[in-house]
């Protein structure tokens, strides 16, 4: 029996062990990953605001793994060996005929003094912080919250700039909804002079000016040096804050320099454009960890995960049929920036880029994507 490993349990590798299962119900589909639970990472932006609480985004995949057939090696990922015919874990190695990598991004935390910011997509506990430290604030006299991201300087698109403005525009609603918001200094750095110019100029340019409408502050433009306590540190001034919400850029997985497999610059799987890994066979690459042909604002999100591994189980199944892979990925850019209560729609394609204006709409279109998502799993 032809036996199919996927490494990782987050958006790509669900969608590659779903899809896979539905060409081939014979298959035999090992998912590898650290916890026996998907965490449905965008609506960690609500977990401060107590929209939404850790219960409502963690859940257990046992009721997928069942539905679908699936094994499960529960381990930390270390190396491969046979050309990626043997994944290494922490908890013993796993053979395969087949492999897809869906393992994520890593952040990069080589600033330094990086420890005195919270990396606001990080992980559950990271966003629970940020809800205890906001709501010790509201108690007591307020005070101020700088909010910032960069990217990978080596691969400029591994970056999620776009759940900081939810972060920082979610608090700011929920502040003024309280009545405190005049008792709180919020401001946003970046070194990019336009951040988020991915979502293309019109996009940026309104995402500014609400922060001007907000009366949040900007530090924009200049290199970053790194932190301390209390202070982000730029070669264009020190910004103070009581709270740092940081996102850094992405990199590969921390196993990939001793894995034989080829790396971009930036420290991503280097992959062509049907998701293969350059120079090994019946190996692929969807999501975070990828670094793919394409236009330099291609996204590093959920959205464009799913699409690479509908791209990437197509091209498996053909050759594992004997065929030649030929399946190539949508790329564009789905973007909801939500304020709690609003949402701005953000779509680009290699033809067009549409911005639909801020609305109730775009909000509720947000979780009940959330809802539709998760009821695979529950």
């Amino acid at each position: 029996m032809t036996h199919v490993c996927i490494i990782g349990a987050g958006f790509g590798g669900l969608t590659a062990a779903h899809e896979l299962r539905k060409r081939d119900s014979e298959l035999r589909i090992t998912l590898i990953a650290p916890d026996r639970r998907f965490v449905y990472y965008p609506s960690l932006i609500w977990v401060p605001t107590r929209l939404r609480d850790a219960s409502d985004l963690v859940v257990p995949l046992d009721h997928f793994l069942g539905a679908n057939g699936l094994d499960f090696h529960q381990g930390r990922v270390t190396g491969l060996k046979d050309g990626g015919r043997t994944v290494l874990t922490d908890s013993g190695e796993v053979a395969n005929d087949a492999l897809i990598i869906a393992s994520g991004g890593r952040h990069i935390r080589k600033l330094p003094g990086i420890e005195h910011a919270i990396l606001p997509c990080a992980g559950v506990a990271e966003a629970e912080d940020i809800r205890d430290r906001l709501h010790r604030m509201m108690e007591g006299d307020g005070g101020r919250i700088a909010f910032g991201f960069a990217a990978n300087p080596k691969e400029p698109n591994a970056v999620r700039g776009g759940p900081v403005f939810e972060y920082l525009f979610g608090i700011d609603t929920y502040l003024r909804r309280a009545g405190k918001r005049d008792r709180f200094d919020l401001i946003f750095f970046s070194p990019a002079p336009k951040p988020g110019v991915r979502m293309g100029e019109k996009a940026v340019d309104r995402v500014l000016g609400e922060m001007a409408r907000r009366g949040v502050a900007t530090h924009l433009g200049h290199k970053m040096r790194g932190f301390e306590a209390g202070r982000v540190l730029t070669e264009g001034g020190t910004v103070e804050a009581d709270m740092i919400l940081f996102m850094p850029g992405l990199t590969g997985p921390a196993w990939l320099p001793e894995s034989g497999l080829p790396m971009s610059d930036g420290g991503m799987i280097r992959a062509d454009s049907q998701c293969r890994v350059e120079g090994f066979e019946r190996t692929y690459v969807v999501g975070d960890s990828g670094s793919y042909p394409g236009p330099d604002w291609m996204p590093k999100q959920a959205h464009m995960a799913d699409l690479q591994a509908r791209a990437a189980t197509a091209n498996l199944m053909a050759e594992l049929a004997g065929g030649t892979p030929t399946e190539t990925f949508r790329i564009e850019l789905i973007c909801v920036i939500d304020t709690l209560d609003k949402g701005t729609m953000v779509y680009r394609d290699p033809k067009r880029t549409l911005l639909i204006p801020m609305s109730h709409l775009g909000h509720w279109s947000k979780r009940v994507f959330e809802g539709r998502y998760l009821r695979a799993f529950r």
